[in-house]
């Protein structure tokens, strides 16, 4: 059946998906060994190991714009292979680090190459893909990336059972391993032709940060993407803290995003074909993640367990269904108000949303809905509501200012459903 296939037709699209499931299978081994071989083995505090996450994810947040620029010029097949590489021995350095200073510099290497390697891929996708085909292909991506993560996340689990330090080593070099083997998957892809190199003036040469319009679609997105904390830091301990669910739903509501995902997302794009679809897609986002919000509240209105359960699991269902509508809207207006030439660092400067919601998605989130507990989790719903709201105006204005490949959006009205 159609709305169940998570593997793209033939040719680019399939390399790209079978190089981000590599990679994906051992960053969910990754996550979830990741923090307890820090602490544990190497004796690492969790705020020591909390402030290098942070600075690491600032720096990679900076480090993609010119990272994807390098992938304009030199060509995103190459840059992308050699961050995949870089990536690969980043997160073998972290076999040997046995001191704070060292763990810092392999956290920011980490980062840095994730998010350089992100924006080249993005741009070899762009320079691979037709552009009606980007935004199916993007979601094909998605849905292998959460199912090869799933499958980390199940191995890590059984280094988690064992507990012992070769466990631990053992899922950080196959997640190592796991980008070298992406790279060499990558190798295989045939340099993107028919893209025209940038132009070599005495102008500025990261041309992005000069884009106004571009830059308030990307921090638009950057709000949505601050659902991306809720269900690995903020709902954990909301769960505890102030509802009388099992600890178990925990793992039930993550299972429920990753098999959302892996089975709807690719169906979900197909509603969007340019820019008036993407903009209405994040509209109906905003909506829905402001109805999840709601649900997640009404979690601790002082119900049973299974009642509270129930009313979580309820809430995790709306709110993959506004992530996925998010992301399907997302990468079309990522992408299409990109010049075709400039791809790597717009895709780098985009992208740096979701490394700036991992920085200050957790602290912000917490501190929000613990404390503030029903009316936090309205603001927060009507902060994506908002958001979602605005980014048609914003993506007029940005389909205006003459981006190459930019589809004009005056089209889209109110009367849409």
């Amino acid at each position: 059946m159609r709305f169940i296939r998570i593997v793209p037709p033939g040719g680019p699209a399939r390399t790209l998906a079978l190089a981000q499931l590599t990679n994906s299978v051992g960053d969910g081994a990754y996550y979830v060994c990741s923090v307890l071989y820090f602490s544990r083995i190497v004796g690492l505090s969790p705020t020591r190991i909390g402030l290098a996450l942070t600075l690491g994810w600032a720096l990679g947040a900076v480090a993609g714009v010119p990272l994807g620029h390098l992938a304009d010029r030199r060509g995103p097949r190459g840059i992308a292979i050699l961050m995949s590489v870089a990536t690969g021995l980043a997160v073998g350095s972290f076999l040997f680090v046995r001191s704070y200073p060292a763990f810092l510099v392999a956290v920011c290497a980490y980062t840095c190459c994730q998010c350089g390697l992100g924006a080249a891929r993005q741009a070899l996708l762009a320079g691979l893909v037709e552009p009606a085909r980007r935004t199916e292909t993007r979601a094909y991506l998605q849905s292998t990336v959460n199912a090869g993560l799933a499958l980390g996340a199940a191995l890590g689990g059984i280094a988690l059972r064992l507990d012992t330090e070769a466990s631990y080593l053992t899922a950080l070099a196959a997640d190592g391993a796991s980008f070298l083997v992406a790279a060499l998957v990558l190798a295989r892809l045939r340099p993107p032709t028919g893209v025209a190199a940038p132009a070599r003036s005495g102008g500025p040469s990261l041309t992005v940060l000069r884009d106004r319009p571009y830059a308030l679609v990307s921090l638009l997105n950057m709000i949505m993407l601050l659902y991306m904390p809720l269900l690995s830091v903020v709902l954990p301990l909301w769960i505890v803290e102030r509802t009388e669910a099992p600890s178990w739903t925990v793992s039930a509501l993550l299972v429920v995003n990753t098999v959302g995902v892996v089975l709807f997302q690719v169906r979900m794009a197909a509603r969007v074909r340019d820019l008036p679809s993407a903009s209405r897609a994040i509209r109906h986002a905003g909506l829905v993640l402001l109805a999840a919000c709601a649900c997640f509240a009404l979690s601790a209105s002082g119900t049973t367990a299974w009642t509270a359960a129930l009313l979580l699991l309820a809430a995790a269902c709306v709110q993959v269904l506004g992530e996925m509508l998010l992301g399907s809207g997302s990468w079309e207006i990522g992408f299409a108000l990109a010049p075709a030439d400039k791809q790597g660092q717009y895709q780098g400067f985009y992208g740096a949303g979701t490394a700036v919601a991992r920085l200050i998605g957790p602290l912000l989130l917490t501190t929000l809905i613990l404390s503030g507990g029903t009316l936090g989790w309205l603001l927060l719903g009507a902060l994506f509501l908002a958001a979602g709201l605005a980014m048609g105006p914003a993506v007029r204005w940005a389909s205006g200012r003459g981006a190459a490949g930019a589809v004009p959006v005056a089209a889209e009205t109110g009367a849409e459903a």
